[in-house]
């Protein structure tokens, strides 16, 4: 029986979630996008990625909903609808919608808010959300091209996007442990709220969430909500990566203009990796250019990664105008090298990886290695001139990540 059905909105956040999942003893399958159909599976939790994040209201429900259909086909007894830890979105959603549409699908009556992940920083506290020790609205959140955010309290955040009332349980009632959040959950339930925001400061206090909202028909929450949760099979292994996919060139493709990839591309610059610029303002007529750059890069350093980023523009709307054609220039780059037998790449950035996945048609990913909370190597085949070959994705959030990952994630590898 398939335990979790769980439908994230993007790529990067279905790869926390699923690595979380793996971590906490659930086999689990990892599929992008909504296939025609999903077929029985002996996976204890199956994660579907969207890239509803951005997308027009209309269009996440859409996804949402066949989303939902498939993971009713393989009788999921728990949903969980995961969004980002920074809940990032704008007052239209759409997690509001998103979760206003499952919880009547699945007659919920009320769902706990979590987006709190501390392992990456992210907790929730008297209802507000802090990006380390700062507040999100004061983070670098608040410039953010897509999702400024411009609010800290998560309650306020999802009521401005929902018509179903939203209430708070503090970190009190959380650390008199789960009869008591339990309670508490069904006494703000009682009084007519749907949504409750859960503060979470702790791993601690996720465990205390996850067995306080066991039987729940559903959860919503970031991927930090999945670590307090205790699956099936704690002995269960992530996969193993192919041998073919040990060989050929390594690369990082750089969408996200977070403080955290930001600093990642410096370490990999000042470590001596090759660093490579693309233009954001005509991206897509670069991708030749930069593909033979790679390759020579390759030819005399073979076995050092070769970094692509784009030039830096520092006025948002400017960076936000031009943000989907970087986006279909790195996919069709990532396309380029792995046709030209690059077999281990690191996506930083949510759309970017979305882009790049469904450009080389990898719709099924295993997890793999794990890179740190939340981040870990994906395995795929990838159809290459008529012939499936093993690829690794490293597919990782914009704000994830130690400063070395681009230089030591391939350790993980090996």
């Amino acid at each position: 029986m398939t335990h979790v059905g769980a439908i994230a909105d993007d790529v990067t956040g279905a790869v926390d979630l699923a690595s979380n999942l793996v971590a906490r003893g659930f086999r689990t399958r990892l599929v992008v996008g909504v296939p025609a159909a999903l077929t029985k599976t002996d996976a204890d939790a199956v994660v579907i990625a969207l890239k509803s994040r951005t997308a027009p209201v209309a269009q996440a429900l859409a996804d949402t909903r066949a989303a939902l259909d498939l993971l009713h086909g393989l009788g999921c007894r728990q949903v969980y609808v995961k969004y980002c830890s920074t809940f990032d979105s704008t007052p239209e959603g759409n997690i509001g919608p998103v979760c206003d549409l499952v919880a009547e699908r699945v007659g919920a009556d009320r769902a706990v808010v979590v987006p709190s992940f501390p392992a990456n920083g992210r907790t929730v506290y008297q209802g507000h959300l802090f990006v380390g020790s700062t507040l999100l609205a004061e983070s670098a959140m608040s410039h953010h091209p897509l999702t400024p955010m411009h609010d800290s309290s998560v309650v306020r955040l999802l009521a401005a996007q929902t018509s179903s009332p939203v209430a708070l349980a503090d970190l009190a009632v959380v650390h008199a442990g789960p009869a008591a959040l339990r309670a508490e959950i069904d006494r703000l339930a009682g009084g007519g709220a749907r949504f409750v925001v859960v503060d979470a400061t702790s791993d601690a206090d996720l465990a205390t969430i996850a067995e306080a909202t066991k039987d729940d028909p559903l959860l919503t929450g970031g991927s930090g909500l999945a670590l307090g949760m205790t699956g099936p099979h704690p002995d269960h292994a992530r996969a193993a990566v192919s041998a073919a996919a040990l060989t050929g060139p390594r690369v990082v493709l750089v969408g996200s203009a977070s403080d955290a990839t930001a600093r990642q591309l410096a370490a990999a610059e000042a470590a001596g990796l090759t660093c490579l610029r693309i233009d954001p303002r005509h991206a897509e007529g670069e991708v030749r250019g930069v593909a033979e750059q790679a390759r020579a890069a390759w030819r005399g350093q073979p076995d050092t990664p070769v970094v692509v980023a784009p030039l830096p523009i520092e006025d948002v709307a400017e960076r936000r105008e031009h943000a989907a054609g970087l986006e279909a220039a790195l996919a069709d780059l990532a396309r380029t090298l792995v046709d030209d037998g690059a077999r281990q790449l690191v996506v930083a950035g949510g759309e970017t990886s979305g882009a790049v996945v469904r450009r080389l048609g990898a719709h099924d990913l295993r997890v793999g290695a794990s890179l740190g909370p939340g981040l870990a190597w994906t395995h795929a085949e990838v159809d290459v001139s008529g012939s499936w070959r093993p690829v690794a994705l490293a597919l990782k959030s914009g704000n994830f990540g130690s400063d070395s990952l681009f230089i030591d994630a391939w350790e993980a590898l090996t």
